[in-house]
């Protein structure tokens, strides 16, 4: 019976691979393909819910696949189902398959079908992942298919501006929540001495044990995992990014910040419950959080003057209600709450083109002005304080990204002295000296703040490339040249690094950057010229074979799962030891700035520009 966990992931999987070898004009293949998929998880999703309930609903638990192990690591692909999965899954099912349904005359005779259905497909892969996971590295391969399907969708209308620009602020919030990710895996590494499956956090005896004895580590793996589920279920402080979300199509905003993907937070802290449920200081942060984002964002939602935000201002606002409830123990009351705001939103968001243009009608015809006059005193200052707030967002938006984003901007002048020759002639020297004196010298005084040069120096290179305006080539290089760094830091950081974990995770990473150095190179001849990141400059429309292979090449630098360098980055990890949090901080924030700084890249490169498709193609769909 547990291997139909293999027969809900593998079908719309399959139907993704064969849609790609469709011809773009073949509509009706390429919907009836996604909607068969669908159709048929659906139906057998249903048919093996009642059966693993009348078996007795018992949770179980699958090891799968094996990829690396060695005495200290082991990374394999787990799953695990439960109530928690069983409702995510049959959820996820129906509302899939009701906006595939909608879907198929919704975006008939649009530019981007073909696009739209391989994307949708995609992200149903990564949901499945997720929700059936059984440990974090599982769980982490669906969490970054989410995050990169969600870019996508975001940006389906490519050759426009404000799309683009919305996809690359969200996709920067989605990297915030792999900070929180990444250390919890980190941390958990060193907790347990294995990785831990989810399935083991029911065991309450081992639990308590290792928390009784590490309450910082355990709380410290909570804020982590809090952190995540901020990031990706818009929560305070990261709410503003949701309405912005919703610059795809109606269908995709639907599946996506509707109901199934902004839903992913509230299940990661369903799916830990069992590891910080004894952490009162924890649930206190989670319910806190959770009240403040649903009074923030209902006064926001009242005042919004688009459908969408109203839409997703509500929906964030039930999500944060839904983070009372699970910190309070009510993991049924959450379900069943997850469930009826999912199904709504989706409804709301399909319906919205209707209600716009019966609004837009009833206003027209039956507009009647309504003069209020209020009396100014304390309560009538103060509601308008609340009001001029919620108009301005209560300012989510610039604070988190004055946060996040000002202080990569404010050493961008304090980085220009890196240009290629420094690269070259420098910094490639420093780190096969380091190299050889980390693996060859025996005593090697100040190793541990060496560790942490050649880490910060990793972040130095990403923050610079994130800056990068005139060369894209010097941008995509320090990309690269960051993760050797990252490897020389570890290598410092544990006097020897074992040549083979080296070996897996930069074979990737490597691999990767000569490709996509080749796609900048056979641009620039191409277009008989030298191409900046001053500006979007929409080449997918006319290089849309060397658009795709730049993306999968951004993917694996990034350490997206398609190389090795994805378990590789954890492998790295583990070396890092529980009392070097410094050091650990600065190699996931690399990761993560480095993820979007290679996004980054492709956007400016291939996305984003109007002007030139008006010039080339008359076929701009609105």
């Amino acid at each position: 019976m547990e291997y139909i966990i293999h027969f809900f992931i593998l079908t719309p999987f399959v139907a993704f691979i064969l849609s790609l070898f469709i011809s773009e004009k073949k509509e009706k293949l390429i919907a009836g393909l996604a909607f068969y998929a669908a159709f048929i998880n659906a139906i057998v999703a249903i048919i093996f819910l009642i059966f693993w309930i009348w078996q007795g609903a018992k949770p179980f638990n699958m090891q799968d696949l094996i990829l690396y192990k060695t005495d200290g690591f082991n990374f394999f692909i787990d799953f695990y189902f439960d109530q928690v999965s069983a409702t995510y899954l049959i959820t996820g099912n129906f509302i899939f398959f009701l906006v595939i349904a909608y879907s198929r005359n919704y975006m008939h005779k649009e530019s981007g079908f073909k696009r739209f259905f391989n994307t949708t497909l995609f992200f149903y892969t990564g949901y499945l992942i997720t929700v059936l996971a059984g440990n974090f590295e599982t769980l982490f391969i669906g969490w970054e298919i989410l995050g990169l399907s969600s870019f996508l969708l975001i940006a389906f209308y490519r050759m426009r501006y404000l799309p683009v620009k919305n996809a690359l602020k969200v996709f920067t919030i989605y990297r915030i929540g792999d900070v929180g990710i990444l250390l919890a895996m980190w941390m958990s590494h060193h907790l347990w001495h294995e990785n831990i499956t989810f399935i083991k956090l029911h065991n309450y005896d081992l639990v308590h044990e290792q928390l009784m004895h590490h309450s910082g580590i355990g709380i410290f793996i909570s804020c982590m995992i809090l952190l995540a589920a901020l990031a990706k279920s818009a929560q305070l402080p990261f709410s503003a990014w949701l309405p912005r979300a919703m610059e795809g199509p109606t269908p995709s905003s639907a599946v996506f910040y509707g109901s199934l993907s902004v839903h992913i937070g509230a299940f990661l802290l369903l799916r830990t419950h069992p590891f910080w449920e004894h952490q009162t200081t924890v649930r206190w942060m989670i319910a806190f959080i959770g009240l403040s984002t649903a009074i923030v964002t209902s006064m926001i939602a009242r005042v919004q003057s688009t459908v969408k935000g109203q839409i997703a201002y509500s929906s964030a606002s039930q999500i944060g209600i839904i983070f009372i409830e699970i910190a309070a123990g009510l993991e049924a009351i959450a379900l069943l709450h997850f469930v009826g705001n999912a199904f709504l939103r989706t409804y709301q968001l399909l319906i919205s083109p209707s209600v716009v243009t019966y609004l837009v009608r009833e206003q027209f015809y039956n507009y009647q002005f309504k003069p209020k006059v209020e009396k100014s005193n304390f309560a009538t200052r103060l509601k308008t304080a609340f009001y001029l707030l919620s108009l301005k967002e209560w300012n989510l938006d610039s604070i988190v990204f004055r946060i996040i984003l000002k202080p990569l901007k404010s050493i961008k002048g304090f980085l220009a002295f890196l240009n290629i020759k420094i690269l070259i002639f420098f910094l490639l020297p420093l780190y096969l000296i380091g190299n050889w004196m980390a693996n060859s010298v025996t005593f090697l005084p100040l190793q541990n703040y060496l560790a942490i040069a050649a880490g910060l120096m990793a972040l130095l290179m990403v923050s610079k490339a994130y800056n990068e305006r005139k060369s894209t080539e010097l941008a995509w290089l320090l990309t690269v040249f960051a993760h050797f760094f990252i490897d020389l830091a570890v290598t410092f950081n544990v006097h020897h690094l074992d040549l083979k974990e080296a070996f897996i995770y930069l074979s990737g990473i490597l691999v990767s950057g000569i490709f996509g150095f080749w796609v900048i190179y056979r641009l620039r001849v191409i277009e008989k010229k030298r191409i900046s990141l001053n500006q979007f400059h929409g080449l997918v429309h006319s290089h849309k074979l060397l658009a795709f292979l730049f993306l999968l090449s951004c993917l694996g630098v990034a350490g997206f799962p398609i190389t090795t360098a994805f378990f590789g980055e954890d492998l790295i990890l583990t070396h890092i030891q529980e009392n070097q949090i410094l050091l650990a901080t600065i190699v996931s924030l690399t990761f993560v700035v480095n993820g979007i700084s290679v996004i980054r890249i492709y956007a400016r490169l291939f996305l984003g520009n109007l002007k030139r498709n008006y010039q080339t193609s008359t076929s701009l769909t609105y």
